[in-house]
Parts: C-alpha cells; sequence; structure tokens
C-alpha cells in the first residue's frame, strides 16, 4: 500500500482547482505536504480499523475517488469546497451505516451496474497515467489525442515512462509482493540517472517556451534531504463543508455528493467481502462479523479524508496482501498504521518523482479496476448497454459523473421500453431523474434566462 504516499499527492496536489489554486491555497503544487497528510491519515485510520473493527483491513485515499475529487469536483469550486464535499459525504455515509438503511441503498443499484462504475474509472485513471506522462497527447489540430510528440516515442521520459510501465507489467504478471511500489522507485532512479546523463530538463519553465521533450511535474535530481517532516496538520484547517452551495446549483452539489457516496460505499462493500472470504471471516450465511464497526470506521475514513484535505479514505483492496501473509486480526492493521505515521518523515523523496515514473502505476492500477469487466454480462442488453456508456463516458467525456449518470438513465428507460418499470428502484428512478436535471443545467438556464 506504500505508493499511495506517493500516488495520490500526485494526483491531487499537482491540479489547480476553479481559482486557479493548488491544495493548501499554493500558487505551486506542495507534494511532500499532501503525501504527509496521506501518511497521517492513512496511519491513524488504519489504527482505528484495527482496533474497532478487529479486522486486518488497512485503509488509506481511495483510488478513482481521488481522481473524481480532482476532475469531477474541484474543476468546479475550490479546494476547500471540494475537500467540504468529502467530509459531508462520510458524515451521511457514516448516518446511513447508523441508521441501517446502507442495506436498501446497496439493493437500489443493479451489481452490475456498480461493477461498470468500478471499470470506468479504471479506464479514465489509466488515461489520466497516459496523458500525464505525455505517452498520449492533446493536439490542437487533427484528432484529440496522439501517440507521444507528434505521433513519435522521441524523448527520453517517454522512455522512461516505457521502460517503468513494462517493468510493472511484468512484476504484476509475475504476482511479485510490492510490484507497484517498486516500479515507482526503479523508474524514479532510472530519471535520475537519465536527467544527470542527458540533462533533459523540465517540460514548462516560467519565462521561457515550453520543453516537450521535458520532464512532466519535477524535474528529477538525486534528493537533497531523505529525511524531513511536512506539518500535514496545517491541511486540515483547508476544508469548507459548505463552501460548495455558494459555488454551484444545490442539485450538483446533490449529485457530486451521491456520486462520491456511491462509489465510496460500494467500493467499499466489495472490498470487505472480498477481503473477508480470502481471510476466512466470511460466516457460512455470508455474513461478515462486526460489519457495522467496520463500515462506520469506513465511513469516518470519507471524512478524516475530507477534514485533512487527502480526498476520501477507504478500506483497501491490497490488504489482502497481509492476509495472503496470515494477517486474520487487527492487528496488522495496527502495524500498518504505524508504518504509514513513519512514513511522514520521509514525505521529501516525493517530491523527486516525476509523473513519467509514476504514471505506470496508474495504468496498472487502472488496469486491475477494470478486470472486473468480467462480471457484466454483454449478452444481455438491458444491463450491458447502460455498463458500457457508464465505461466508456468516464474516459471520453473526462468526467466520471457523467458516466454514471448515463449509465443510469439509459438503465431506467430500457426497463421502461421494455415494460419492466417495476424492476427498477425507487432509488434509481430518483437518481436518475437527478441526472436527468443534471445534463440539462444548461439548456434550463438559458431558458430561465429568456424568461
Amino acid at each position: 500500500m506504500a505508493y499511495i504516499v506517493v500516488l495520490n499527492p500526485l494526483i491531487i496536489a499537482t491540479v489547480k482547482d476553479v481559482d486557479g489554486q493548488f491544495i493548501g491555497d499554493g500558487l505551486v503544487p506542495n507534494v511532500p505536504l499532501v503525501a504527509a497528510g496521506t501518511a497521517l491519515v492513512a496511519g491513524l485510520l488504519s489504527i482505528l480499523m484495527g482496533v474497532i473493527g478487529k479486522v486486518p483491513f488497512a485503509m488509506a485515499a481511495g483510488l478513482g475517488l481521488n481522481a473524481f475529487v480532482t476532475y469531477g469536483i474541484a474543476s468546479q469550486m475550490s479546494w476547500e469546497s471540494a475537500m467540504g464535499l468529502v467530509f459531508l459525504e462520510g458524515v451521511i455515509i457514516a448516518l446511513l451505516v447508523l441508521t441501517g438503511f446502507r442495506t436498501a441503498v446497496f439493493n437500489a443499484i443493479p451489481p452490475q451496474l456498480k461493477t461498470a462504475i468500478s471499470v470506468g474509472i479504471g479506464l479514465f485513471i489509466a488515461l489520466i497515467g497516459f496523458v500525464d506522462a505525455g505517452f498520449v497527447r492533446r493536439v490542437a489540430v487533427g484528432p484529440p489525442l496522439e501517440l507521444g510528440i507528434r505521433g513519435n516515442l522521441t524523448s527520453w521520459p517517454i522512455f522512461v515512462f516505457v521502460v517503468g510501465l513494462l517493468l510493472m507489467i511484468l512484476l504484476v504478471a509475475r504476482q511479485v509482493k510490492g510490484a507497484i511500489l517498486i516500479g515507482i522507485v526503479t523508474t524514479t532512479v532510472l530519471a535520475i540517472v537519465v536527467e544527470a546523463i542527458a540533462k533533459v530538463g523540465p517540460a514548462t519553465v516560467p519565462g521561457k517556451e515550453p520543453n516537450p521533450a521535458g520532464w512532466q511535474l519535477v524535474d528529477p535530481k538525486a534528493p537533497a534531504n531523505i529525511f524531513g517532516f511536512e506539518n500535514p496538520l496545517v491541511l486540515f484547517r483547508e476544508f469548507d463543508p459548505f463552501g460548495a452551495f455558494s459555488s454551484i446549483s444545490v442539485i450538483l452539489v446533490v449529485l457530486l455528493v451521491f456520486t462520491l457516496l456511491l462509489t465510496d460505499f460500494f467500493d467499499t462493500m466489495g472490498t470487505i467481502v472480498g477481503v473477508g472470504r480470502q481471510a476466512e471471516l466470511i460466516k457460512e450465511d455470508g455474513t461478515l462479523p462486526r460489519t457495522r464497526e467496520i463500515l462506520l470506521v469506513d465511513s469516518i475514513g470519507a471524512a478524516v479524508g475530507g477534514a485533512g484535505s487527502v480526498s476520501s479514505n477507504t478500506t483497501y483492496i491490497e490488504s489482502a496482501a497481509g492476509v495472503g501473509e496470515g494477517a486474520r486480526t487487527g492487528l496488522a492493521s495496527v502495524v500498518t498504521g504505524v508504518l504509514f505515521l513513519l512514513a511522514i518523515f520521509v514525505s521529501p523523496l516525493v517530491d523527486v518523482v516525476p509523473y513519467e515514473a509514476a504514471a505506470p502505476a496508474l495504468v496498472m492500477v487502472g488496469f486491475l479496476m477494470m478486470t472486473a469487466i468480467r462480471d457484466i454480462d454483454f449478452t444481455d442488453y438491458e444491463i450491458a448497454i447502460p455498463a458500457f456508456l457508464t465505461i466508456v463516458l468516464m474516459p471520453f467525456s473526462y468526467s466520471i459523473a457523467t458516466g454514471i449518470g448515463a449509465g443510469f438513465i439509459t438503465f431506467v428507460l430500457i426497463k421502461v421500453v421494455k415494460g419492466k418499470a417495476r424492476e427498477v428502484h425507487t432509488l434509481m428512478w430518483v437518481v436518475a431523474a437527478l441526472f436527468v436535471v443534471y445534463f440539462a443545467l444548461g439548456p434550463i438556464k438559458l431558458l430561465l434566462n429568456l424568461g
């Protein structure tokens, strides 16, 4: 799980919000600070899961969720407001757990549509990885994307990315433990060596012409300091639970919070069932002891992640690595949490990782998320078409919410046309209607202005 200390800040700390600010109201990314915050929140929550949940389920910032917060929410409001929405989602999901309403929510969304959401987010993350590394680039004229620089892979940074991706593919294929972390570290070292020899330089330098063949994010150099301390507690002053309501419409706030809740809730359910079964903690009737406590800690993770400006924290599927080594109790999560806390003191290391070294991890995580597509029955058009639209529209529109909305609306419409409206859960009707309003916000505003 250690790779998340590098990967989470590279996703959320390097993108500007609608006001042109980075997390912490900065004019430049503060990757080490967000890395320290990522480690702090993950450490505290993993310990909490071990003590209260008493299971070997560790927690950290959720991949997919952080991408949605970055590209789907912070693009419409300040980072403070975006993290405030994450906090609100955590509070709401905690109430759902305490009231027992989680069962109704869980049953409302067809299982294969939940799977499609995960697959779509995987493709979206993979696309982000390819674009961030410069392997795929936007073009002003012609097709929207092209390979490398004018169709050619002709730069040292792209070479480093390709080597890193191939290395990670081989490690994952051979099921090497810690494959993603090993890949990031090895590729970063290669990047430092290449820069020392070739003197490539960064892709952008203020006041100078862009260098398409340069490094993205940072110019990799041997770190001046391995140990250091960035105070992650300052990030807890950076969230605004109600700021979003003054930035966007209430209906859009509801949809964004619902999307967060949906993704967070079902990712958690799938993780605890899958890892719990591997750990032989699932009973014969399919139940998991202390489910309420586990889900409660997980929901607290969303709230604390938002309050700490590091995005929603959730139960990690990589917990299966500990289970594979024999972990059966909460002690494993406590140990993992302590190690995360120690990682705070080496956070300066992440400041030497260029996108080209970290992006292969995004591509591989995207692949791993996409493997769930096997659970979708593409011979059944009633679910296959909504699932298809959910999956492809996330990367094609660069919006997770767009994919979910298109999938939900088409699912309801197909059921109605086929005379199966009664099979649609009431909550699905409500959410589909909300997404119709969401997609029609532009025309609605025009009509109101005309009136």
